[in-house]
């Protein structure tokens, strides 16, 4: 079995390296908008020339992308499989089209991009360092805060959240699921021991977010029993807790792709899953025709899933994410 998986990985690979990326792009525009007319008006294109993109995606690859329920075309778990990859060609193609035809600089204007204050300081830095790579002359303005900010009213081009969009003007992108740990610093461990099981971290002093209730309450509900008398230091800040567990105030949470980058931390319960934390990319759909827009968008879709890729795959044996 695994050398007829190898096999099939590696005729795939044959397939796709021969790929027209104007059928990726035709396949992402499909599963964004769960229409071939929506995804024909999107690229500009006739529905008739749009179905033919696909199909002949589908023909190539030797797989079926998409089924249909009701009026609208769902992916089917070979498409879901396979969206990123094709998100990736697509921005890729994109970039390449800029770069090679010196247009890159001619993309100006404000994004304004809204994050929460963790992955503000922690995972942009590196997304704009690319984008200013790509768009020198674009401005980029990032605003810091864990509330929602309301793209409808034009507070932000572009929002990174957790919680999916239910707005019906907003699009939005789950472009990844990044795992949650509890971590403590090496200078805490040293005074207090490591936590290897969920009943250890029954007494140690927890960084907690604020409200406290909220945070105890959203803990049970994955399984992790503590009390509110255990959250001495508090904040309703992410990069504040932060920098109190770097100091060995206590134990604390973070998402893994913002902890492995930090010297002197530890990873506590090796055995338990940790937490999925679900990263949506959103817009408003008049903005995501604008092509500076959508410049930054695929840019940071397109980071962002990597990142997710690389720690799933750096996950030890045996352990699962999912939950």
């Amino acid at each position: 079995m695994p050398r007829i998986a190898e096999h099939c990985t590696i005729d795939i690979r044959k397939r796709m390296s021969g790929l027209d990326w104007n059928l990726a792009r035709a396949f992402c525009a499909t599963a964004d908008t769960g229409s071939l007319s929506a995804a024909a008006q999107r690229l500009g294109l006739t529905q008739p020339t749009l179905s033919r993109q696909v199909a002949a995606l589908e023909a190539s690859l030797g797989v079926t992308l998409f089924e249909r329920v009701g009026k609208r075309l769902v992916l089917t778990d070979t498409g879901r499989g396979l969206l990123e990859h094709a998100r990736a060609m697509a921005a890729a193609a994109e970039a390449l089209a800029l770069a090679a035809a010196g247009r890159s600089e001619d993309i100006t204007g404000r994004v304004v991009i809204s994050a929460t204050d963790a992955i503000s300081a922690y995972l942009l830095p590196d997304i704009l360092e690319h984008i200013r790579e790509l768009a020198p002359q674009l401005t980029l303005v990032v605003i810091s805060t864990d509330s929602i900010s309301d793209l409808r009213r034009r507070e932000a081009d572009i929002a990174i959240r957790h919680v999916r969009p239910t707005e019906p003007e907003l699009i939005g992108r789950l472009v990844s699921e990044m795992p949650a740990h509890f971590y403590a610093a090496e200078t805490w461990i040293a005074r207090n021991g490591l936590p290897r099981k969920v009943a250890d971290l029954g007494g140690v002093d927890l960084l907690a977010f604020d409200p406290v209730e909220q945070f105890v309450a959203h803990l049970a509900g994955v399984g992790i029993a503590v009390t509110a008398d255990q959250c001495r230091l508090v904040s309703a800040n992410a990069v504040v807790l932060w920098e109190m567990l770097r100091r060995g105030l206590g134990v604390g949470m973070m998402l893994r792709e913002i902890a492995e980058r930090t010297p002197g931390l530890v990873r506590l319960l090796p055995d338990w899953p940790g937490i999925q934390v679900p990263i949506w990319l959103v817009t408003h759909r008049e903005l995501h025709t604008s092509k500076r827009v959508r410049l930054v968008f695929d840019a940071i879709a397109e980071r962002l899933s990597r990142d997710s890729s690389r720690a799933l795959d750096e996950q030890p044996q045996g352990i699962s994410l999912g939950g």
